[in-house]
C-alpha cells in the first residue's frame, strides 16, 4: 500500500487492543523515522519520551482527563521541548555537526552565527513556541511513519502539562510536555475506526498560484 493508502487506513484511534504491543523492530523503525524528521537549522530542540512503564502510565492518565489510550496503547509517546535554548545548546550543536561530518569546527563559524543568532534574536517564550513548531513536525513524521508500518496512532493534546512535567520529572531535565502520542493496535470494536474520514475538498483546501 502507498503512503497515501495508509494515512487513509490511518484515524485517531479511541481505543486500543492492550493485548497487543508493537514488535521491537518496528517500534525501532518507528522512532528512528521520528529521529530523521526535519527540524530548523537542524537543531531539534527537544526530547522524546517513550513511555511504557504501567504505573507511570496509571498517573499520567489521570493527567489526561482519563482518556484509555494512555494506559490501553503499547507505547505513550511524549514530546517535550527544551527550556533552555541558549547559546550553549547551539554551540554543543556544532560540535556534533563537525564530529559527524568530519569537518574542522572553524570551517563552522558562519553557520553557528547564523544558528546563535537565531538563538539569541529570540525572546524564552518565543523559543519556546519555535521549539514546539519543531516537535509537532516530528510528530507528522511519527503519524506517517507508524501509518506506514500499519500501528495504529493516536495524536493528543489533551492532557495537563504541569502533571506531566512533574509525573515524568521533565523540569529537572529542563523540559517542558508539549504534545504525545498513543501508539499500539486498534481494538476490534473502536467503533471510530469504521467512521468515514472527512477532511476538506481538494478544491477547498488548496490553492494553486
Amino acid at each position: 500500500m502507498s503512503l497515501v493508502d495508509k494515512l487513509k487506513w490511518r484515524y485517531a484511534t479511541k481505543k486500543f487492543d492492550n493485548t497487543q504491543k508493537i514488535a521491537s523492530e518496528k517500534l525501532d523503525y518507528i522512532l528512528e523515522a521520528t529521529q530523521l524528521a526535519p527540524s530548523s537549522l537542524g537543531l531539534q530542540p527537544y526530547r522524546i519520551l517513550v513511555v511504557e512503564d504501567a504505573a507511570i502510565r496509571e498517573q499520567l492518565k489521570e493527567a489526561s482527563h482519563g482518556q484509555t489510550q494512555i494506559t490501553d496503547a503499547s507505547q505513550l509517546i511524549v514530546f517535550a521541548v527544551e527550556n533552555n535554548l541558549n547559546e550553549e545548546f547551539g554551540k554543543k550543536y556544532i560540535d556534533n555537526v563537525a564530529a559527524i561530518r568530519n569537518v574542522p569546527r572553524e570551517s563552522l563559524a558562519g553557520f553557528e552565527g547564523m544558528v546563535l543568532g537565531t538563538i539569541n534574536g529570540r525572546s524564552k517564550e518565543e523559543l519556546k513556541t519555535w521549539s514546539q513548531k519543531q516537535a509537532y513536525i516530528a510528530l507528522g513524521v511519527l503519524i506517517a511513519a507508524a501509518s506506514e508500518q500499519s500501528v495504529d496512532i493516536c495524536p493528543m493534546e489533551g492532557f495537563d502539562v504541569a502533571r506531566y512535567n512533574d509525573i515524568l520529572n521533565l523540569t529537572e531535565k529542563g523540559l517542558t510536555a508539549t504534545v504525545i502520542a498513543t501508539v499500539g493496535y486498534r481494538a476490534s470494536d473502536d467503533a471510530y475506526a469504521q467512521l468515514a474520514k472527512v477532511r476538506r475538498a481538494k478544491e477547498e483546501l488548496f490553492i494553486h498560484v
